[in-house]
């Protein structure tokens, strides 16, 4: 679980573990999140790394600290971090993405066929 690629600073790519594992629902709202000793540990990485990861998502308003309890999923976090997440990737990701679509001069059939599972050919 520890594969982490150097594109990204390690507390962002645990954030966004985090944050995928509330849009994914794995933690409800008002669930407590893995501790940061706990993720520390099962990630071989210094615990101020995922306190930083926690901080980012206190900072956006999904997570709440609880004095001596742990990091709790706030109500309604699921659809902020849904909206924060995708006005992320319009804002960020997605004007790199459209030029270099445009320099591939791919379109949107491109698009969607790479997107389809690839059938196995039937050797019988």
């Amino acid at each position: 679980m520890d594969d982490f690629h150097t594109s990204q600073p390690i507390f962002v790519q645990i954030r966004q573990r985090l944050a995928e594992m509330i849009l994914r629902g794995q933690v409800a709202e008002g669930e407590a999140l893995p501790s940061v000793r706990q993720i520390a540990g099962e990630l071989s990485v210094n615990p101020l790394t995922v306190t930083k990861a926690f901080e980012a998502l206190v900072d956006i308003g999904v997570v709440e600290k609880r004095r001596g309890l742990g990091m709790f999923v706030k109500a309604g976090a699921r659809a902020e971090l849904l909206a924060h997440e995708r006005d992320k990737f319009l804002q960020q990701d997605w004007p790199r993405i459209a030029t270099q679509i445009k320099a591939l001069d791919l379109d949107l059939s491109d698009l969607l066929a790479a997107t389809k599972p690839r059938q196995e050919p039937n050797h019988d």
